[in-house]
């Protein structure tokens, strides 16, 4: 199995250093992401290991062999490297493009034959832009000629691949399956694969260990709990981040946070408990976060967009399955933490039979004596999909006496006066 092992390395442009003491190994079928701040050495990294940038200390070696004393066109049939950079000064076809990835298999004086047609063609297809080669570069969209540049390295035959931010130019859709298609063949074919990434997300999804680089230096390195931590994250990007576990692929997820709050902004008495779905308490309960309320929320759906936020900000949560009805048992799950909270708010959130027992949570909460606040933006004639249930129920919410506002900074202004009440 192919291995790279990089060694005490230093590198400098000019007399300044941007490369200090970089030691790791990586082995066939690894996938490697190559994080950090700009300016911290992440693409020179990939050009060092690539050979662009010979460092002054230190050694590349492929196999136990030094790269630096291998022959160009033997590097070439080891190492593929895509840049971010993806111009291309004449005018080719796609196909030339990719053909010119099988250059350090041809002898000299040689053309291509059937296989290197055959590998090129392969290539291509993998990256879905085989209907693209007789199309010239030039015509092509950044994301095309971003795969084209893809499928060359891939026509390289590799066992190194050093990519630089693979997907920058790419649609959400083509990042998805390019990334799909790397991942796979890094497992199948035993490549290693070097990429530096921005996103943190994205890494995190197919990486199986990253590097993190600071100021020309290994700041963490290892697997992606190691790495991508709420602690390297503040002191490397000085940003508060939250980092958690998807539920579905399992991989880890970042969510960027504000580095500070308002000087305003205190630590809150009041529990409030959020009654939301279908992606109407977002803005909710990111208003009441930020102004540091402590938040329950209930019933919400996995794979509901309320319920990734909740999830993502750690708020306390009663789930039910995907696309199913509230059970018996979540629904006295949710009537408890109503008995917790000082403060109930319910969202301008549609109802269906399958959430209308949230609604007879907030009336439950009423009769309660809790301070119940209705968000009332679309009628709720527009939102009511049970035949006229969840209109009665609205009937008996304001005939009880709930507080109807129409957005988010009614809200924070009704609980704010419950606070300072509290306070006193």
């Amino acid at each position: 199995m192919v291995k790279l092992n990089i060694n005490d390395v230093d590198c400098f442009y000019g007399s300044v250093k941007v490369l200090e003491n970089i030691v790791f190994s990586v082995e066939g079928g690894e996938f490697v992401g190559i994080l950090g701040p700009n300016g911290s050495g992440k693409t020179t990294l990939l050009k060092t290991i690539g050979r662009i940038l010979k460092p002054q200390i230190g050694t590349i070696l492929l196999d136990d062999i030094d790269v630096y004393i291998m022959k160009a066109m033997e590097v070439a049939k080891n190492i593929a490297v895509v840049p971010q950079d993806t111009s291309v000064a004449f005018d080719f076809t796609a196909l030339d493009l990719v053909l010119m990835g099988r250059n350090p298999h041809i002898g000299f004086f040689e053309t291509e034959n059937e296989k290197d047609i055959a590998i090129s063609k392969k290539s291509m297809e993998l990256t879905n832009i085989w209907n693209l080669a007789d199309r010239n570069v030039s015509e092509l969209s950044g994301g095309e000629k971003q795969r084209v540049i893809i499928a060359r390295a891939l026509a390289q035959d590799p066992k190194v691949m050093l990519l630089d931010e693979p997907t920058s130019h790419l649609d959400i859709n083509y990042q998805i399956e390019m990334m799909d298609l790397l991942k796979e063949l890094c497992k199948k074919e035993g490549l290693i694969i070097l990429a530096v990434f921005h996103d943190f997300n994205l890494a995190a999804r197919y990486c199986d260990s990253a590097i993190l680089l600071s100021k020309g230096k290994i700041a963490s390195i290892g697997s992606l709990d190691a790495v991508l931590n709420k602690e390297n994250l503040q002191k490397i990007f000085h940003v508060n981040a939250i980092v958690k576990q998807h539920p579905l692929t399992s991989s880890l997820y970042v969510v960027p946070l504000s580095t500070s709050k308002p000087e305003t902004v205190r630590p809150k008495n009041l529990t409030v408990h959020v009654v939301c779905g279908g992606g109407t308490g977002v803005s909710l309960i990111r208003t009441l976060s930020k102004h540091n309320y402590r938040l329950t929320t209930g019933v919400l759906n996995v794979l509901d967009s309320d319920y990734d936020v909740v999830s993502t900000l750690g708020i306390p949560v009663v789930s039910e399955a995907p696309f199913s009805e509230i059970t018996e048992e979540s629904h006295r799950a949710n009537l408890n933490k109503i008995d917790n909270a000082k403060a109930v708010v319910l969202s301008n959130t549609p109802f269906g039979y399958g959430n209308l027992k949230n609604l007879e949570a907030v009336i439950a909460s009423l009769e309660k004596g809790v301070t119940t606040i209705v968000v009332d933006k679309t009628p709720i004639q527009e939102r009511d999909f049970t035949g006229g249930k969840a209109q009665a129920l609205y009937m008996e919410l304001k005939d009880k006496g709930a507080i109807f506002v129409k957005n988010c900074d009614h809200v924070l202004s009704i609980l704010d006066t419950l606070e300072s009440k509290i306070g006193k």
